[in-house]
């Protein structure tokens, strides 16, 4: 592994397809046999650093049309946080259901789980059959894996009967020192970034475009308010900006002054600081508080000069649903994704159709999605909001602290890199957004 390093750090790309591969890597995993370890537990007294292991394990070899790649850089999703609490399902279902399809995915099912659905780094080996792609090629993965063998898939990816999450769904994800992935989830990576802020985007800044810009989720227009739950998060972060970027008007509903200000460092105008303002929408357990709803609307309506929201960005879920739905416009949408806080919606359907409101679900983004997505950071249009980078061997306190909301943007992970602000391969681009690349910043690299 160090001499692949070596070469990748001393720029000799097209050495690292004839240096042999190591029989084995170092990767954040689960086991089969510890998936019970929370039981009666609440979700939020689970403890990522209990179940998450750096392990070593075998490296697998690429089959037809997959790409082993050495990864520098990953990142924290929220997927990671329930693999790592066994919810709602031990992740080891996914990886047996999706052995069961063919030899090839056979593979996956496996007593281990290689967690991670983001990476950046460069290609070691091809498959066979795989076009466009070689061995020194820089690269950023999208985490959507398709079979596409049938027709289900072939105007939408996303709608492939066989559409997984790479890492989450699939074994051999991104954070780790290698992971395979398919050929078409490859893209290229931005050459003004460093490996982990190439890395933070793959994911959240997809499921983003998706959810607010494609025509497949909301189609966010100019001058539209666009109410975004969890703005200073690792996906309301990308929303921001894309509202922003395409001239429409994000409302930001944040937690903290901290939070808030981040918002406005993104160039937001319009930010609730819901824990200051004191929003309870629950009652209790099981029932929504209206009166909360109507407080909600209207300092929302005070921000806007009057106008409820066009567009209800949704992915906390259960807290928030019913709210969400009652606080758009009439004849507006609230597109979904998530459901961070609980699945289980709960809304009062007299707000949502009398007043001809759309519920739309998106769920990550097919190739295009995502190709598009990371051509408007590798513009420099839309900026990773990465606000730190630790080393592989706290990656499980990374996870705690996204399952705890103690993180702003995304949290990085450095995998191959040995330190943070390796990787750029065009400092001109870099010089003229260095400061908005780095405007989520909290942390230095830790060493």
């Amino acid at each position: 592994m160090q001499k692949i390093l070596d070469a990748i750090l001393a720029g000799e790309l097209g050495e690292v397809g004839h240096l042999p591969v190591p029989e084995f890597y170092r990767g954040v995993v689960l086991h089969a046999d510890e998936t019970t370890m929370f039981d009666g537990l609440a979700s939020r007294d689970k403890d990522p650093r209990r179940s998450l292991h750096l392990d070593e394990v075998a490296t697998p070899k690429p089959a037809a049309g997959e790409v082993l790649v050495a990864v520098m850089a990953s990142g924290i999703n929220h997927n990671t946080v329930w693999s790592s609490i066994f919810e709602p399902i031990p992740t080891f279902g996914f990886l047996s259901r999706y052995g069961r399809t063919s030899p090839q995915a056979a593979r996956h099912d496996l007593p281990y789980h290689v967690l991670g659905s983001d990476l950046s780094g460069v290609v070691l080996r091809c498959g066979a059959g795989v076009a466009g792609w070689s061995p020194g090629d820089e690269v950023v993965a999208h985490c959507l894996s398709v079979e596409l063998d049938r027709p289900d898939g072939h105007s939408d990816t996303m709608l492939d009967p066989e559409q997984r999450i790479w890492g989450f769904e699939t074994n051999f994800g991104g954070l780790a020192e290698l992971a395979l992935v398919k050929a078409n989830q490859l893209m290229p990576k931005p050459r003004h970034l460093t490996w982990e802020e190439a890395a933070a985007s793959g994911l959240v800044n997809s499921t983003a475009y998706r959810q607010l810009v494609s025509a497949n989720g909301a189609r966010v227009k100019q001058g539209d308010t666009v109410l975004i739950w969890g703005a200073s998060g690792g996906l309301g972060s990308y929303a921001t900006q894309l509202a922003l970027n395409g001239g429409a008007i994000p409302v930001c509903v944040v937690s903290s002054p901290q939070k808030a200000e981040a918002c406005r460092r993104m160039g937001a105008e319009l930010v609730i600081d819901r824990s200051a303002d004191g929003y309870r929408f629950w009652k209790d357990e099981q029932t929504q508080d209206p009166r909360e709803w109507r407080r909600f609307g209207a300092r929302i309506r005070e921000l806007t000069g009057g106008d409820d929201p066009d567009i209800v960005f949704e992915h906390p879920g259960r807290e928030t649903f019913g709210a969400s739905v009652y606080v758009a416009r009439r004849g507006g949408t609230i597109v979904t994704c998530a459901s961070t806080s609980g699945y289980q919606h709960a809304y009062d359907n007299r707000y949502l159709w009398m007043n001809l409101k759309r519920i739309i679900g998106t769920h990550f983004a097919n190739y295009r999605e995502a190709w598009e997505a990371n051509r408007l950071i590798a513009k420099g249009k839309i900026h990773p909001t990465l606000s730190e980078a630790v080393p592989l061997e706290r990656a499980a306190q990374a996870v705690y602290d996204v399952h705890h909301n103690l993180h702003q943007g995304k949290v990085g992970v450095l995998c191959l890199a040995p330190e943070g602000g390796l990787g750029v391969r065009d400092s001109t681009v870099r010089a003229r957004h260095v400061s908005a690349i780095n405007r989520f910043r909290t942390k230095p690299v830790s060493a």
